[in-house]
C-alpha cells in the first residue's frame, strides 16, 4: 500500500485559497508521479489554521461542503483514497472538527468527529461541540481507524479502535512544536501497544505564536519509525504491508495476555 503525507504549510501569511491552490498543485504533482499513492493524507483544520479560532464560524462548512467537493476530483483522477484532514463542520447549531476519509469514486465513506477537543491555551473546547463516536473503517485495502491530534493522549480511544478490528491508525494533526517530544512518543506507543500501523500527518508553519512541529512519520506495529518529515513543509512518500498486522499478532500475541 502506497501512502503520500502531505505535510503542507500551514500559517497567518497565506489565506484559504492559497492553501486549497497548494494543494491542488500538490494533488497534479502526485497524479504525474511514476507511482500513485492508495492513500493520501492532509492536516487537521488546513483549510482555515486550527489556532485561528475567529475564523472557525465563518469558514464552517457541511460535512459533504467546498472542501469534500475540493477533493473528490482527485480521489477520482488518482484514483486513490483521501483523508482529507478534518474541517469545521456545521450541522445545525453545532461546529465539530471532523475529519472525512474519501473513496477512490469520490464516496464520503466514513467521517469522523474529534472526541478530544483541545482546552489547554485554545478555544477548541469552547467552540466546537465534541463528537461521541470511534471510528474505524474497512476498505479493499485494509481497515482504518480515523484520529484527530489531541486524541493521541488517549490510548483507550486506540485501543477500542484496535478492538473494533482496526490494523492502521490514520492521525490528521495540527500539533505544536513546543511539544514535538510528545508527538513522536505517542506516535510510536499507539502503534507498538496496539500492534497497528500509524500513519500521521501534521501541519507545517506557524499560527500566531503557534509553530507546528511537523514531523508527520510512518510507524509500524512494532513502534519502529519507518520514515518521518521533518518541520518543513513535505510529502512524505512510503509503503506498508497491511498483512504484517496479522502475522505480528500472531507472532507476539500480546492481545491474547490481556486481563480486563
Amino acid at each position: 500500500m502506497n501512502l503520500a503525507i502531505i505535510q503542507l504549510e500551514v500559517s497567518d501569511v497565506h489565506s484559504r485559497e492559497n492553501r486549497f491552490e497548494k494543494v491542488a498543485k500538490i494533488m497534479q504533482q502526485l497524479y504525474d508521479s511514476d507511482s500513485h499513492p492508495d492513500i493520501i493524507l492532509l492536516p487537521e483544520i488546513w483549510g482555515s489554521g486550527f489556532f485561528r479560532f475567529q475564523d472557525y464560524a465563518a469558514h464552517s462548512e457541511a460535512a459533504e461542503g467546498e472542501t469534500y467537493s475540493f477533493l473528490v476530483p482527485w480521489a477520482e483522477k488518482i484514483n486513490c483514497h483521501i483523508l482529507g484532514g478534518s474541517i469545521v463542520e456545521r450541522e445545525g447549531n453545532h461546529l465539530y472538527n471532523t475529519a472525512l476519509f474519501i473513496d477512490p469514486h469520490g464516496k464520503l465513506i466514513s467521517k469522523y468527529r474529534k472526541i478530544h477537543l483541545f482546552g489547554y491555551k485554545s478555544e477548541e473546547s469552547k467552540l466546537l461541540t465534541r463528537g461521541t463516536t470511534p471510528t474505524v473503517i474497512k476498505t479493499d485495502l485494509g481497515t482504518f481507524g480515523i484520529s484527530t491530534c489531541y486524541d493521541l493522549r488517549f490510548p483507550e480511544l486506540y485501543r477500542k479502535m484496535a478492538d473494533l478490528g482496526a490494523e492502521a491508525f490514520l492521525v490528521t494533526s495540527a500539533w505544536p512544536l513546543a511539544r514535538l517530544e510528545h508527538w513522536t512518543l505517542f506516535n510510536r506507543a499507539r502503534a507498538l501497544e496496539n500492534q497497528c500501523y500509524l500513519i500521521s500527518c501534521n501541519c507545517s508553519g506557524r499560527i500566531k505564536e503557534n509553530p507546528f512541529a511537523g514531523n508527520s512519520m510512518i510507524v509500524d506495529p512494532w513502534g519502529t519509525v519507518l520514515q518521518s518529515a521533518g518541520e518543513e513543509p513535505a510529502i512524505l512518500r512510503g509503503s506498508i504491508d497491511i498483512k504484517q498486522v496479522a502475522e505480528i499478532r500472531s507472532t507476539f500475541p500480546a492481545f491474547k495476555d490481556r486481563v480486563f
